[in-house]
């Protein structure tokens, strides 16, 4: 069975597509958890970032390169957004197939790392 995204990408499924090539689709969050959320997937069922590491990593370039015209296209690009890739279970990874998130249209919080380094550097 193919998972959710896969679908998605080969028109099985419901999915609000915004660009769709030859090598990745981006299509906009189900459950949004910003204003902007939109996913960007490689096309081919992708499991995780060393996947795509060991066989294509200029799709990485690709996906982050696309993820910033979505932003700019969105109206999020000159404000900020977020770009977020959760790798793997320990990280929240919930479908098992790689995806970019891109996040926008409000302030978000900080994380963590941020704040320390922040600190760091004062």
């Amino acid at each position: 069975m193919r998972c959710i995204f896969c679908r998605i990408v080969a028109g099985e499924a419901d999915g609000d597509i915004l660009f769709q090539d030859e090598k990745m689709t981006a299509f906009r969050d189900m459950r949004p958890q910003a204003p902007t959320h939109v996913l960007i997937v490689p096309n081919s069922h992708v499991s995780s970032l060393a996947e795509l590491l060991d066989t294509d990593s200029s799709l990485l370039v690709r996906m982050f390169s696309q993820a910033h015209h979505l932003a700019e296209a969105m109206g999020v690009a000159d404000k900020g957004y977020r770009l977020i890739i959760n790798n793997g279970p320990d990280a929240g990874q919930v479908v098992d197939h790689l995806h970019l998130h891109l996040l926008g249209g409000k302030r978000m919080p900080p994380n963590r790392m941020s704040l320390r380094w922040k600190d760091e550097m004062a």
